[in-house]
């Protein structure tokens, strides 16, 4: 479903939602908008939504996100739902995203870039991070997922990122650059540690794997190094400096 302009936004003439597939007139945008509990809005010359408040379609058991949207100026949270694609959901978010816990196969359609958390953990089906955000301004969560690889992932994390217990992570490859806090990529398959950042802000924690040794680490690590017993390790990666 999508909103389409039938009269200038400021005579605040009713809009009508049409249905996609067959055009025909399902609602009009004030019983949808309130459904969602969407208050402060605007409609957009293409039909799409600038919204001024969070949006939370939570547990409403959503195929689709039902609405086209543009802007959310807060948070963006369409968690546990049986959504297989992003498609609708906002270009830009002011705070958080959630995509958590659906059936997502792929990430196009989520935002270029997230002033808050971005969070797509539990998706089973999900096989690759490709679509994700270029920079995240919080944490960014892929846990328990089936990605072989972090291919996708956004170059640039402010806060943690959260890559543990995925079935199928071989390979580190494509992994933030920088990560301002911690990065966790325990309870994989992974043999090696190339592709992992280069510099992570707080701890390193890659135990329960199955790697052969420490090299293609982290060239900076500013708290603790978490390797299986290799746990006493502080403030001893320095830039250029391998362990």
């Amino acid at each position: 479903m999508k909103f389409k302009i039938l009269e200038n936004v400021e005579t605040k003439t009713p809009l009508i939602c049409y249905d996609t597939k067959t055009g025909d007139p399902i609602e009009s945008d004030e019983t949808l908008l309130k459904k969602y509990n969407i208050k402060k809005y605007k409609i957009n010359d293409d039909g799409s939504l600038n919204v001024f408040n969070d949006v939370d379609f939570a547990h409403y058991g959503l195929n689709y996100i039902p609405f086209e949207f543009n802007y959310v100026r807060g948070e963006f949270n369409c968690h546990r739902n049986n959504l297989t694609s992003l498609k609708g959901g906002p270009i830009s978010v002011g705070g958080n995203f959630y995509c958590s816990d659906n059936k997502l196969e792929s990430l196009k359609g989520a935002p270029s870039y997230i002033v808050g958390d971005f969070n797509c953990s539990y998706n089973q089906n999900l096989t690759s991070l490709e679509g994700a955000p270029i920079s995240v301004g919080g944490d960014f969560n892929c846990y328990k997922n089936n990605l072989p690889d972090l291919k996708g992932a956004p170059d640039y994390v402010k806060g943690n990122f959260y890559c543990f217990r995925n079935n199928n992570l071989t390979s580190l490859k494509g992994a933030p650059s920088y990560v301002g806090i911690n990065f966790e990529c325990f309870g994989n398959n992974l043999t090696s540690l190339k592709g992992c950042p280069s510099y992570v802000g707080w701890d390193f924690s890659c135990r329960n794997n199955n790697l052969e040794s420490l090299e293609y680490g982290p060239s900076y690590i500013g708290g603790i190094f978490f390797a299986n017993n290799l746990t006493d390790i502080r403030n001893s990666f320095k830039e250029g400096y391998w362990y």
